[in-house]
């Protein structure tokens, strides 16, 4: 969707030489296997719309040839349910909807992946919809609502949160999703507060994550991503 692109990810990607190619909803996934790295940002769907939206079928799919197969893929939001789903994992809608900023409580396990990067930092939850961790799934991360925030499976992430967001562009985000906010009483206001206050360091945190994930995966090529 284009207003839940890459945000700070992108000039982090950029700077390493890679190229961006992004395939909106509703076009041809299949090309998206032959990345180098797939990112598979959010949406205001969810996995089970397959009947209203049925390229989700084709993009669990992809994700699932990738995970089996070890190749580089990283889930945000609707990308880690995705995952959660292409593992074989339930996917349903959470107690409540999680939506605004906050701090995650990251696990021990953590401290060798690029979730480090997280401990203390702010990260925008936006959320109906959880996930059970996958058998094979290391669990990273989890907030006071939501169990399971984060997990790594071989060389994938699955981030049920956002830190890729840019705090200062969160007006389209707040237009994007203005219905479902409106729906759930969410205060505008605050969200915008919010975003400014704590886009610097969310910023830097974000960042940080995508450069040590890159070092982690070393050369995946630069044509692509």
């Amino acid at each position: 969707m284009a207003f839940e692109d890459l945000g700070v990810w992108a000039s982090t990607l950029q700077a390493r030489g890679h190229r961006i190619d992004y395939v909106d909803a509703g076009n041809d996934v299949s090309r998206a296997g032959d990345a180098d790295l797939l990112i598979v940002l959010g949406a205001p769907i969810g996995v089970h719309d397959t009947a209203d939206f049925p390229y989700l079928v084709d993009e669990r799919e992809v994700v699932a040839s990738r995970l089996a197969e070890d190749r580089p893929t990283l889930g945000v939001c609707l990308g880690a349910q995705l995952m959660a789903a292409a593992l074989g994992a339930a996917v349903y809608a959470g107690e409540r909807k999680e939506i605004g900023w906050g701090r995650l409580s990251v696990a021990p396990e953590a401290g060798a992946t690029p979730l480090r990067c997280l401990v203390d930092a702010p990260v925008l939850h936006w959320h109906g919809d959880t996930f059970d961790l996958p058998a094979e799934a290391t669990l990273l991360a989890s907030s006071a609502v939501t169990r399971n925030q984060a997990f790594a499976v071989g060389r994938s992430l699955a981030l049920q949160f956002h830190c890729e967001v840019e705090g200062g562009a969160i007006e389209r985000w707040l237009v994007g999703h203005s219905v479902e906010l409106a729906a759930a009483g969410i205060d505008v206001g605050r969200i915008r507060a919010d975003s400014a206050r704590h886009a610097l360091a969310a910023a830097r945190a974000g960042r940080a994550l995508m450069e040590t994930y890159l070092d982690g995966l070393g050369e995946i090529g630069a044509d692509g991503a």
